[in-house]
Order: C-alpha cells, then structure tokens, then sequence
C-alpha cells in the first residue's frame, strides 16, 4: 500500500476514475429521469439501453476504483478539518462505493425480472439474473430508483462539502482531487 502521508494529492489513476465516474453518474442520473416517463418507442429503447450500458460501465469502473484505492491510501484530510467532517467524509465515500456497485445490480436484476436482457455495448450478453417475474420487477424497479436518487442526494452533498472546503482552503482540499503530483 503507497504511503498517504507522503502524498498532497490523490494518485494520477484515482483522480482520473473520480472524474470518469462523476461524469458518467451525473450523465446516467439524467438520462434516467428523461428516459423515465418518454412513451414506448424505438427512441426509448435505444436510451434504456444506453442507460444500462453507463451503469455496468460505472459498476465495472467502481471495481476497479475500489481495487485501486485498496491498494494506494488517500492523502490524509487536512488536520484543520474537525473529526465529525472527517467521519462524515469518510461515511460518504464509502456510502458512495455501496450505491456504485448496489444500484447497477438492483438495474441489472430489475431488467432480468422484466424480462429484458442486458448486453453489454451490444456486443456482450450478460447473463439474466432473475427470471422474468412482473411483480418482482415492479418492486426493483421502485428499489432502483429509490437508489438512484440516494446516489444524487450523496453526490449533491458531496459536491457541495467539496465546494465549501474549496472556498474555506481551497490548497488544502480542492487541489487533492484537481491537480497531478509528479
């Protein structure tokens, strides 16, 4: 495991799948609320698709983001950060890890129990989960929504402790996520 205490900043690797995941949530969270309510037509299932195929990316991602920080601990939070902040921190990032990997699972199974199997990128079959059962989709597809909105109420909350820590010392809290170290 790297030294933390040596390092200001995160690793090049987990500073990169910060911003490929953070890109790829807010852009999958979006796309399943437009997609949600459209009528049934070719255009929708196109988007479901390209839905589905952001969460296993994302789920695939956070795999390796997890196997990464496993192995390279983080830069220690600066220690003009008051302990409740750095529990709370450390509760949410892991909070986090829990939604990237449970929500994707809880699409894949609800899309099993519809009847509907993923491919992933089109090219992949993956297989079904569940067999298709339309009382049980309904119940994950409420279980996977309510997860999707708990993954934006914890990225908001996120976002906006980063901007304030940002705004409060920005050297000591933005650049840790933001800036390459040699």
């Amino acid at each position: 495991m790297t030294n933390a205490s040596a390092r200001s900043t995160y690793t090049r690797t987990a500073i990169v799948l910060h911003w490929l995941m953070a890109v790829l949530i807010v852009g999958t969270l979006a796309l399943g609320w437009y997609m949600a309510d459209l009528p049934i037509s070719p255009s929708r299932i196109k988007l479901f698709n390209y839905h589905k195929w952001i969460g296993i990316t994302i789920f695939l991602l956070a795999a390796a983001r997890l196997l990464w920080r496993l192995s390279h601990r983080p830069p220690l939070l600066p220690a003009s950060m008051p302990r409740w902040q750095q529990v709370a921190a450390h509760g949410a990032h892991w909070l986090l890890y829990a939604l990237f990997f449970v929500t994707p699972l809880v699409g894949w199974v609800y899309s099993s129990a519809s009847g509907y199997s993923v491919s992933y990128l089109g090219l992949i079959p993956l297989p079904d989960l569940v067999q298709p059962d339309k009382e049980l989709a309904g119940i994950l597809e409420a279980c996977h929504a309510l997860l999707a909105y708990s993954l934006a109420v914890v990225v908001a909350l996120h976002i906006a402790a980063a901007l304030k820590h940002a705004l409060e010392q920005p050297r000591a809290y933005l650049q840790r996520m933001t800036r390459f170290e040699s």
